[in-house]
């Protein structure tokens, strides 16, 4: 049978394959556009391959949850358009259902599986690139409308509404660590190389420094720590005041 160049093309923009590799395809399966995609694929490994050493910097971020338990995908790919593919998102979706309902390890062997397909029909790299799975007795999630940025909190207290509140300001503000007092020594230090250099320029005298820098090094530690950020949602609290006898056990941020 003869196939148009208008369906050989229409294949090509689906699945990366070569003009000729198409029609034959096509052919082959009648004029069949999904089987000849399964055509493809099954002679596409090498394409495949081809396709997974470039680079893929987009993705989304998906967040399945149950009661105390979510867990998070995070899928590459190459271009901001396959990232609003609806197949693409689906699958994110789905890798995160089945790490919510197994584990994460099994998730991501089973989706290193389900993703072959997608490398061929949506002409571009795909990776997999975290699987996670956060418990705790107050769970809450936050996905930006983007899909780009997701982020799962866990509390000891409090309500699965202020964990979701906490997990859409970490989204917003990508605190460092949950208390100024995990901020880092090193952090610290790197920072104060930088006070030191700026005080003497303003010519601010040595006997003030230490103390000038001491009141730098707690606004610093308070900015970068969550709790002692203002909340995003009424920023005459912080999230700690916000939170009241609530706790914060954890908060995992995964950005695209």
């Amino acid at each position: 049978m003869s196939v148009s160049a208008q369906e050989v093309m229409a294949l090509r923009q689906q699945t990366g394959a070569s003009m000729m590799a198409c029609k034959v395809a096509l052919v082959e399966a009648g004029g069949d556009e999904e089987k000849a995609i399964d055509i493809l694929m099954k002679k596409g490994e090498a394409k495949a391959a081809e396709k997974s050493e470039r680079s893929a910097n987009e993705g989304v971020v998906a967040i399945v949850t149950a009661e105390g338990k979510a867990a998070v995908v995070k899928v590459n790919c190459e271009t901001d358009f396959v990232a609003r593919n609806e197949e693409f998102i689906g699958f994110a979706k789905e890798i995160a259902q089945l790490a919510l309902d197994k584990d994460a390890d099994t998730a991501k062997a089973e989706g290193e599986e389900k993703i072959k397909p997608l490398f061929t029909k949506l002409g571009e790299n795909i990776s997999l690139s975290a699987v996670d799975v956060v418990e705790g007795p107050v769970v809450g999630s936050y996905v930006h409308t983007n899909n780009k940025i997701g982020v799962v909190t866990v509390l000891e207290g409090g309500t699965e509404e202020q964990a979701r509140d906490v997990s859409m300001h970490v989204a917003a503000m990508n605190p460092a660590v949950v208390s100024p007092d995990e901020v880092t020594r090193e952090a610290v230090d790197r920072q104060k190389a930088i006070w030191v250099y700026q005080l003497k320029e303003e010519g601010k005298p040595e006997e003030i420094m230490e103390k000038i820098m001491m009141g730098k090094e707690k606004k610093f530690r308070e900015e970068y720590a969550l709790v002692t950020q203002p909340f995003v949602k009424d920023s005459d609290k912080t999230v700690g005041q916000y939170l009241g006898e609530a706790k914060i056990m954890q908060f995992v941020r995964i950005a695209v």
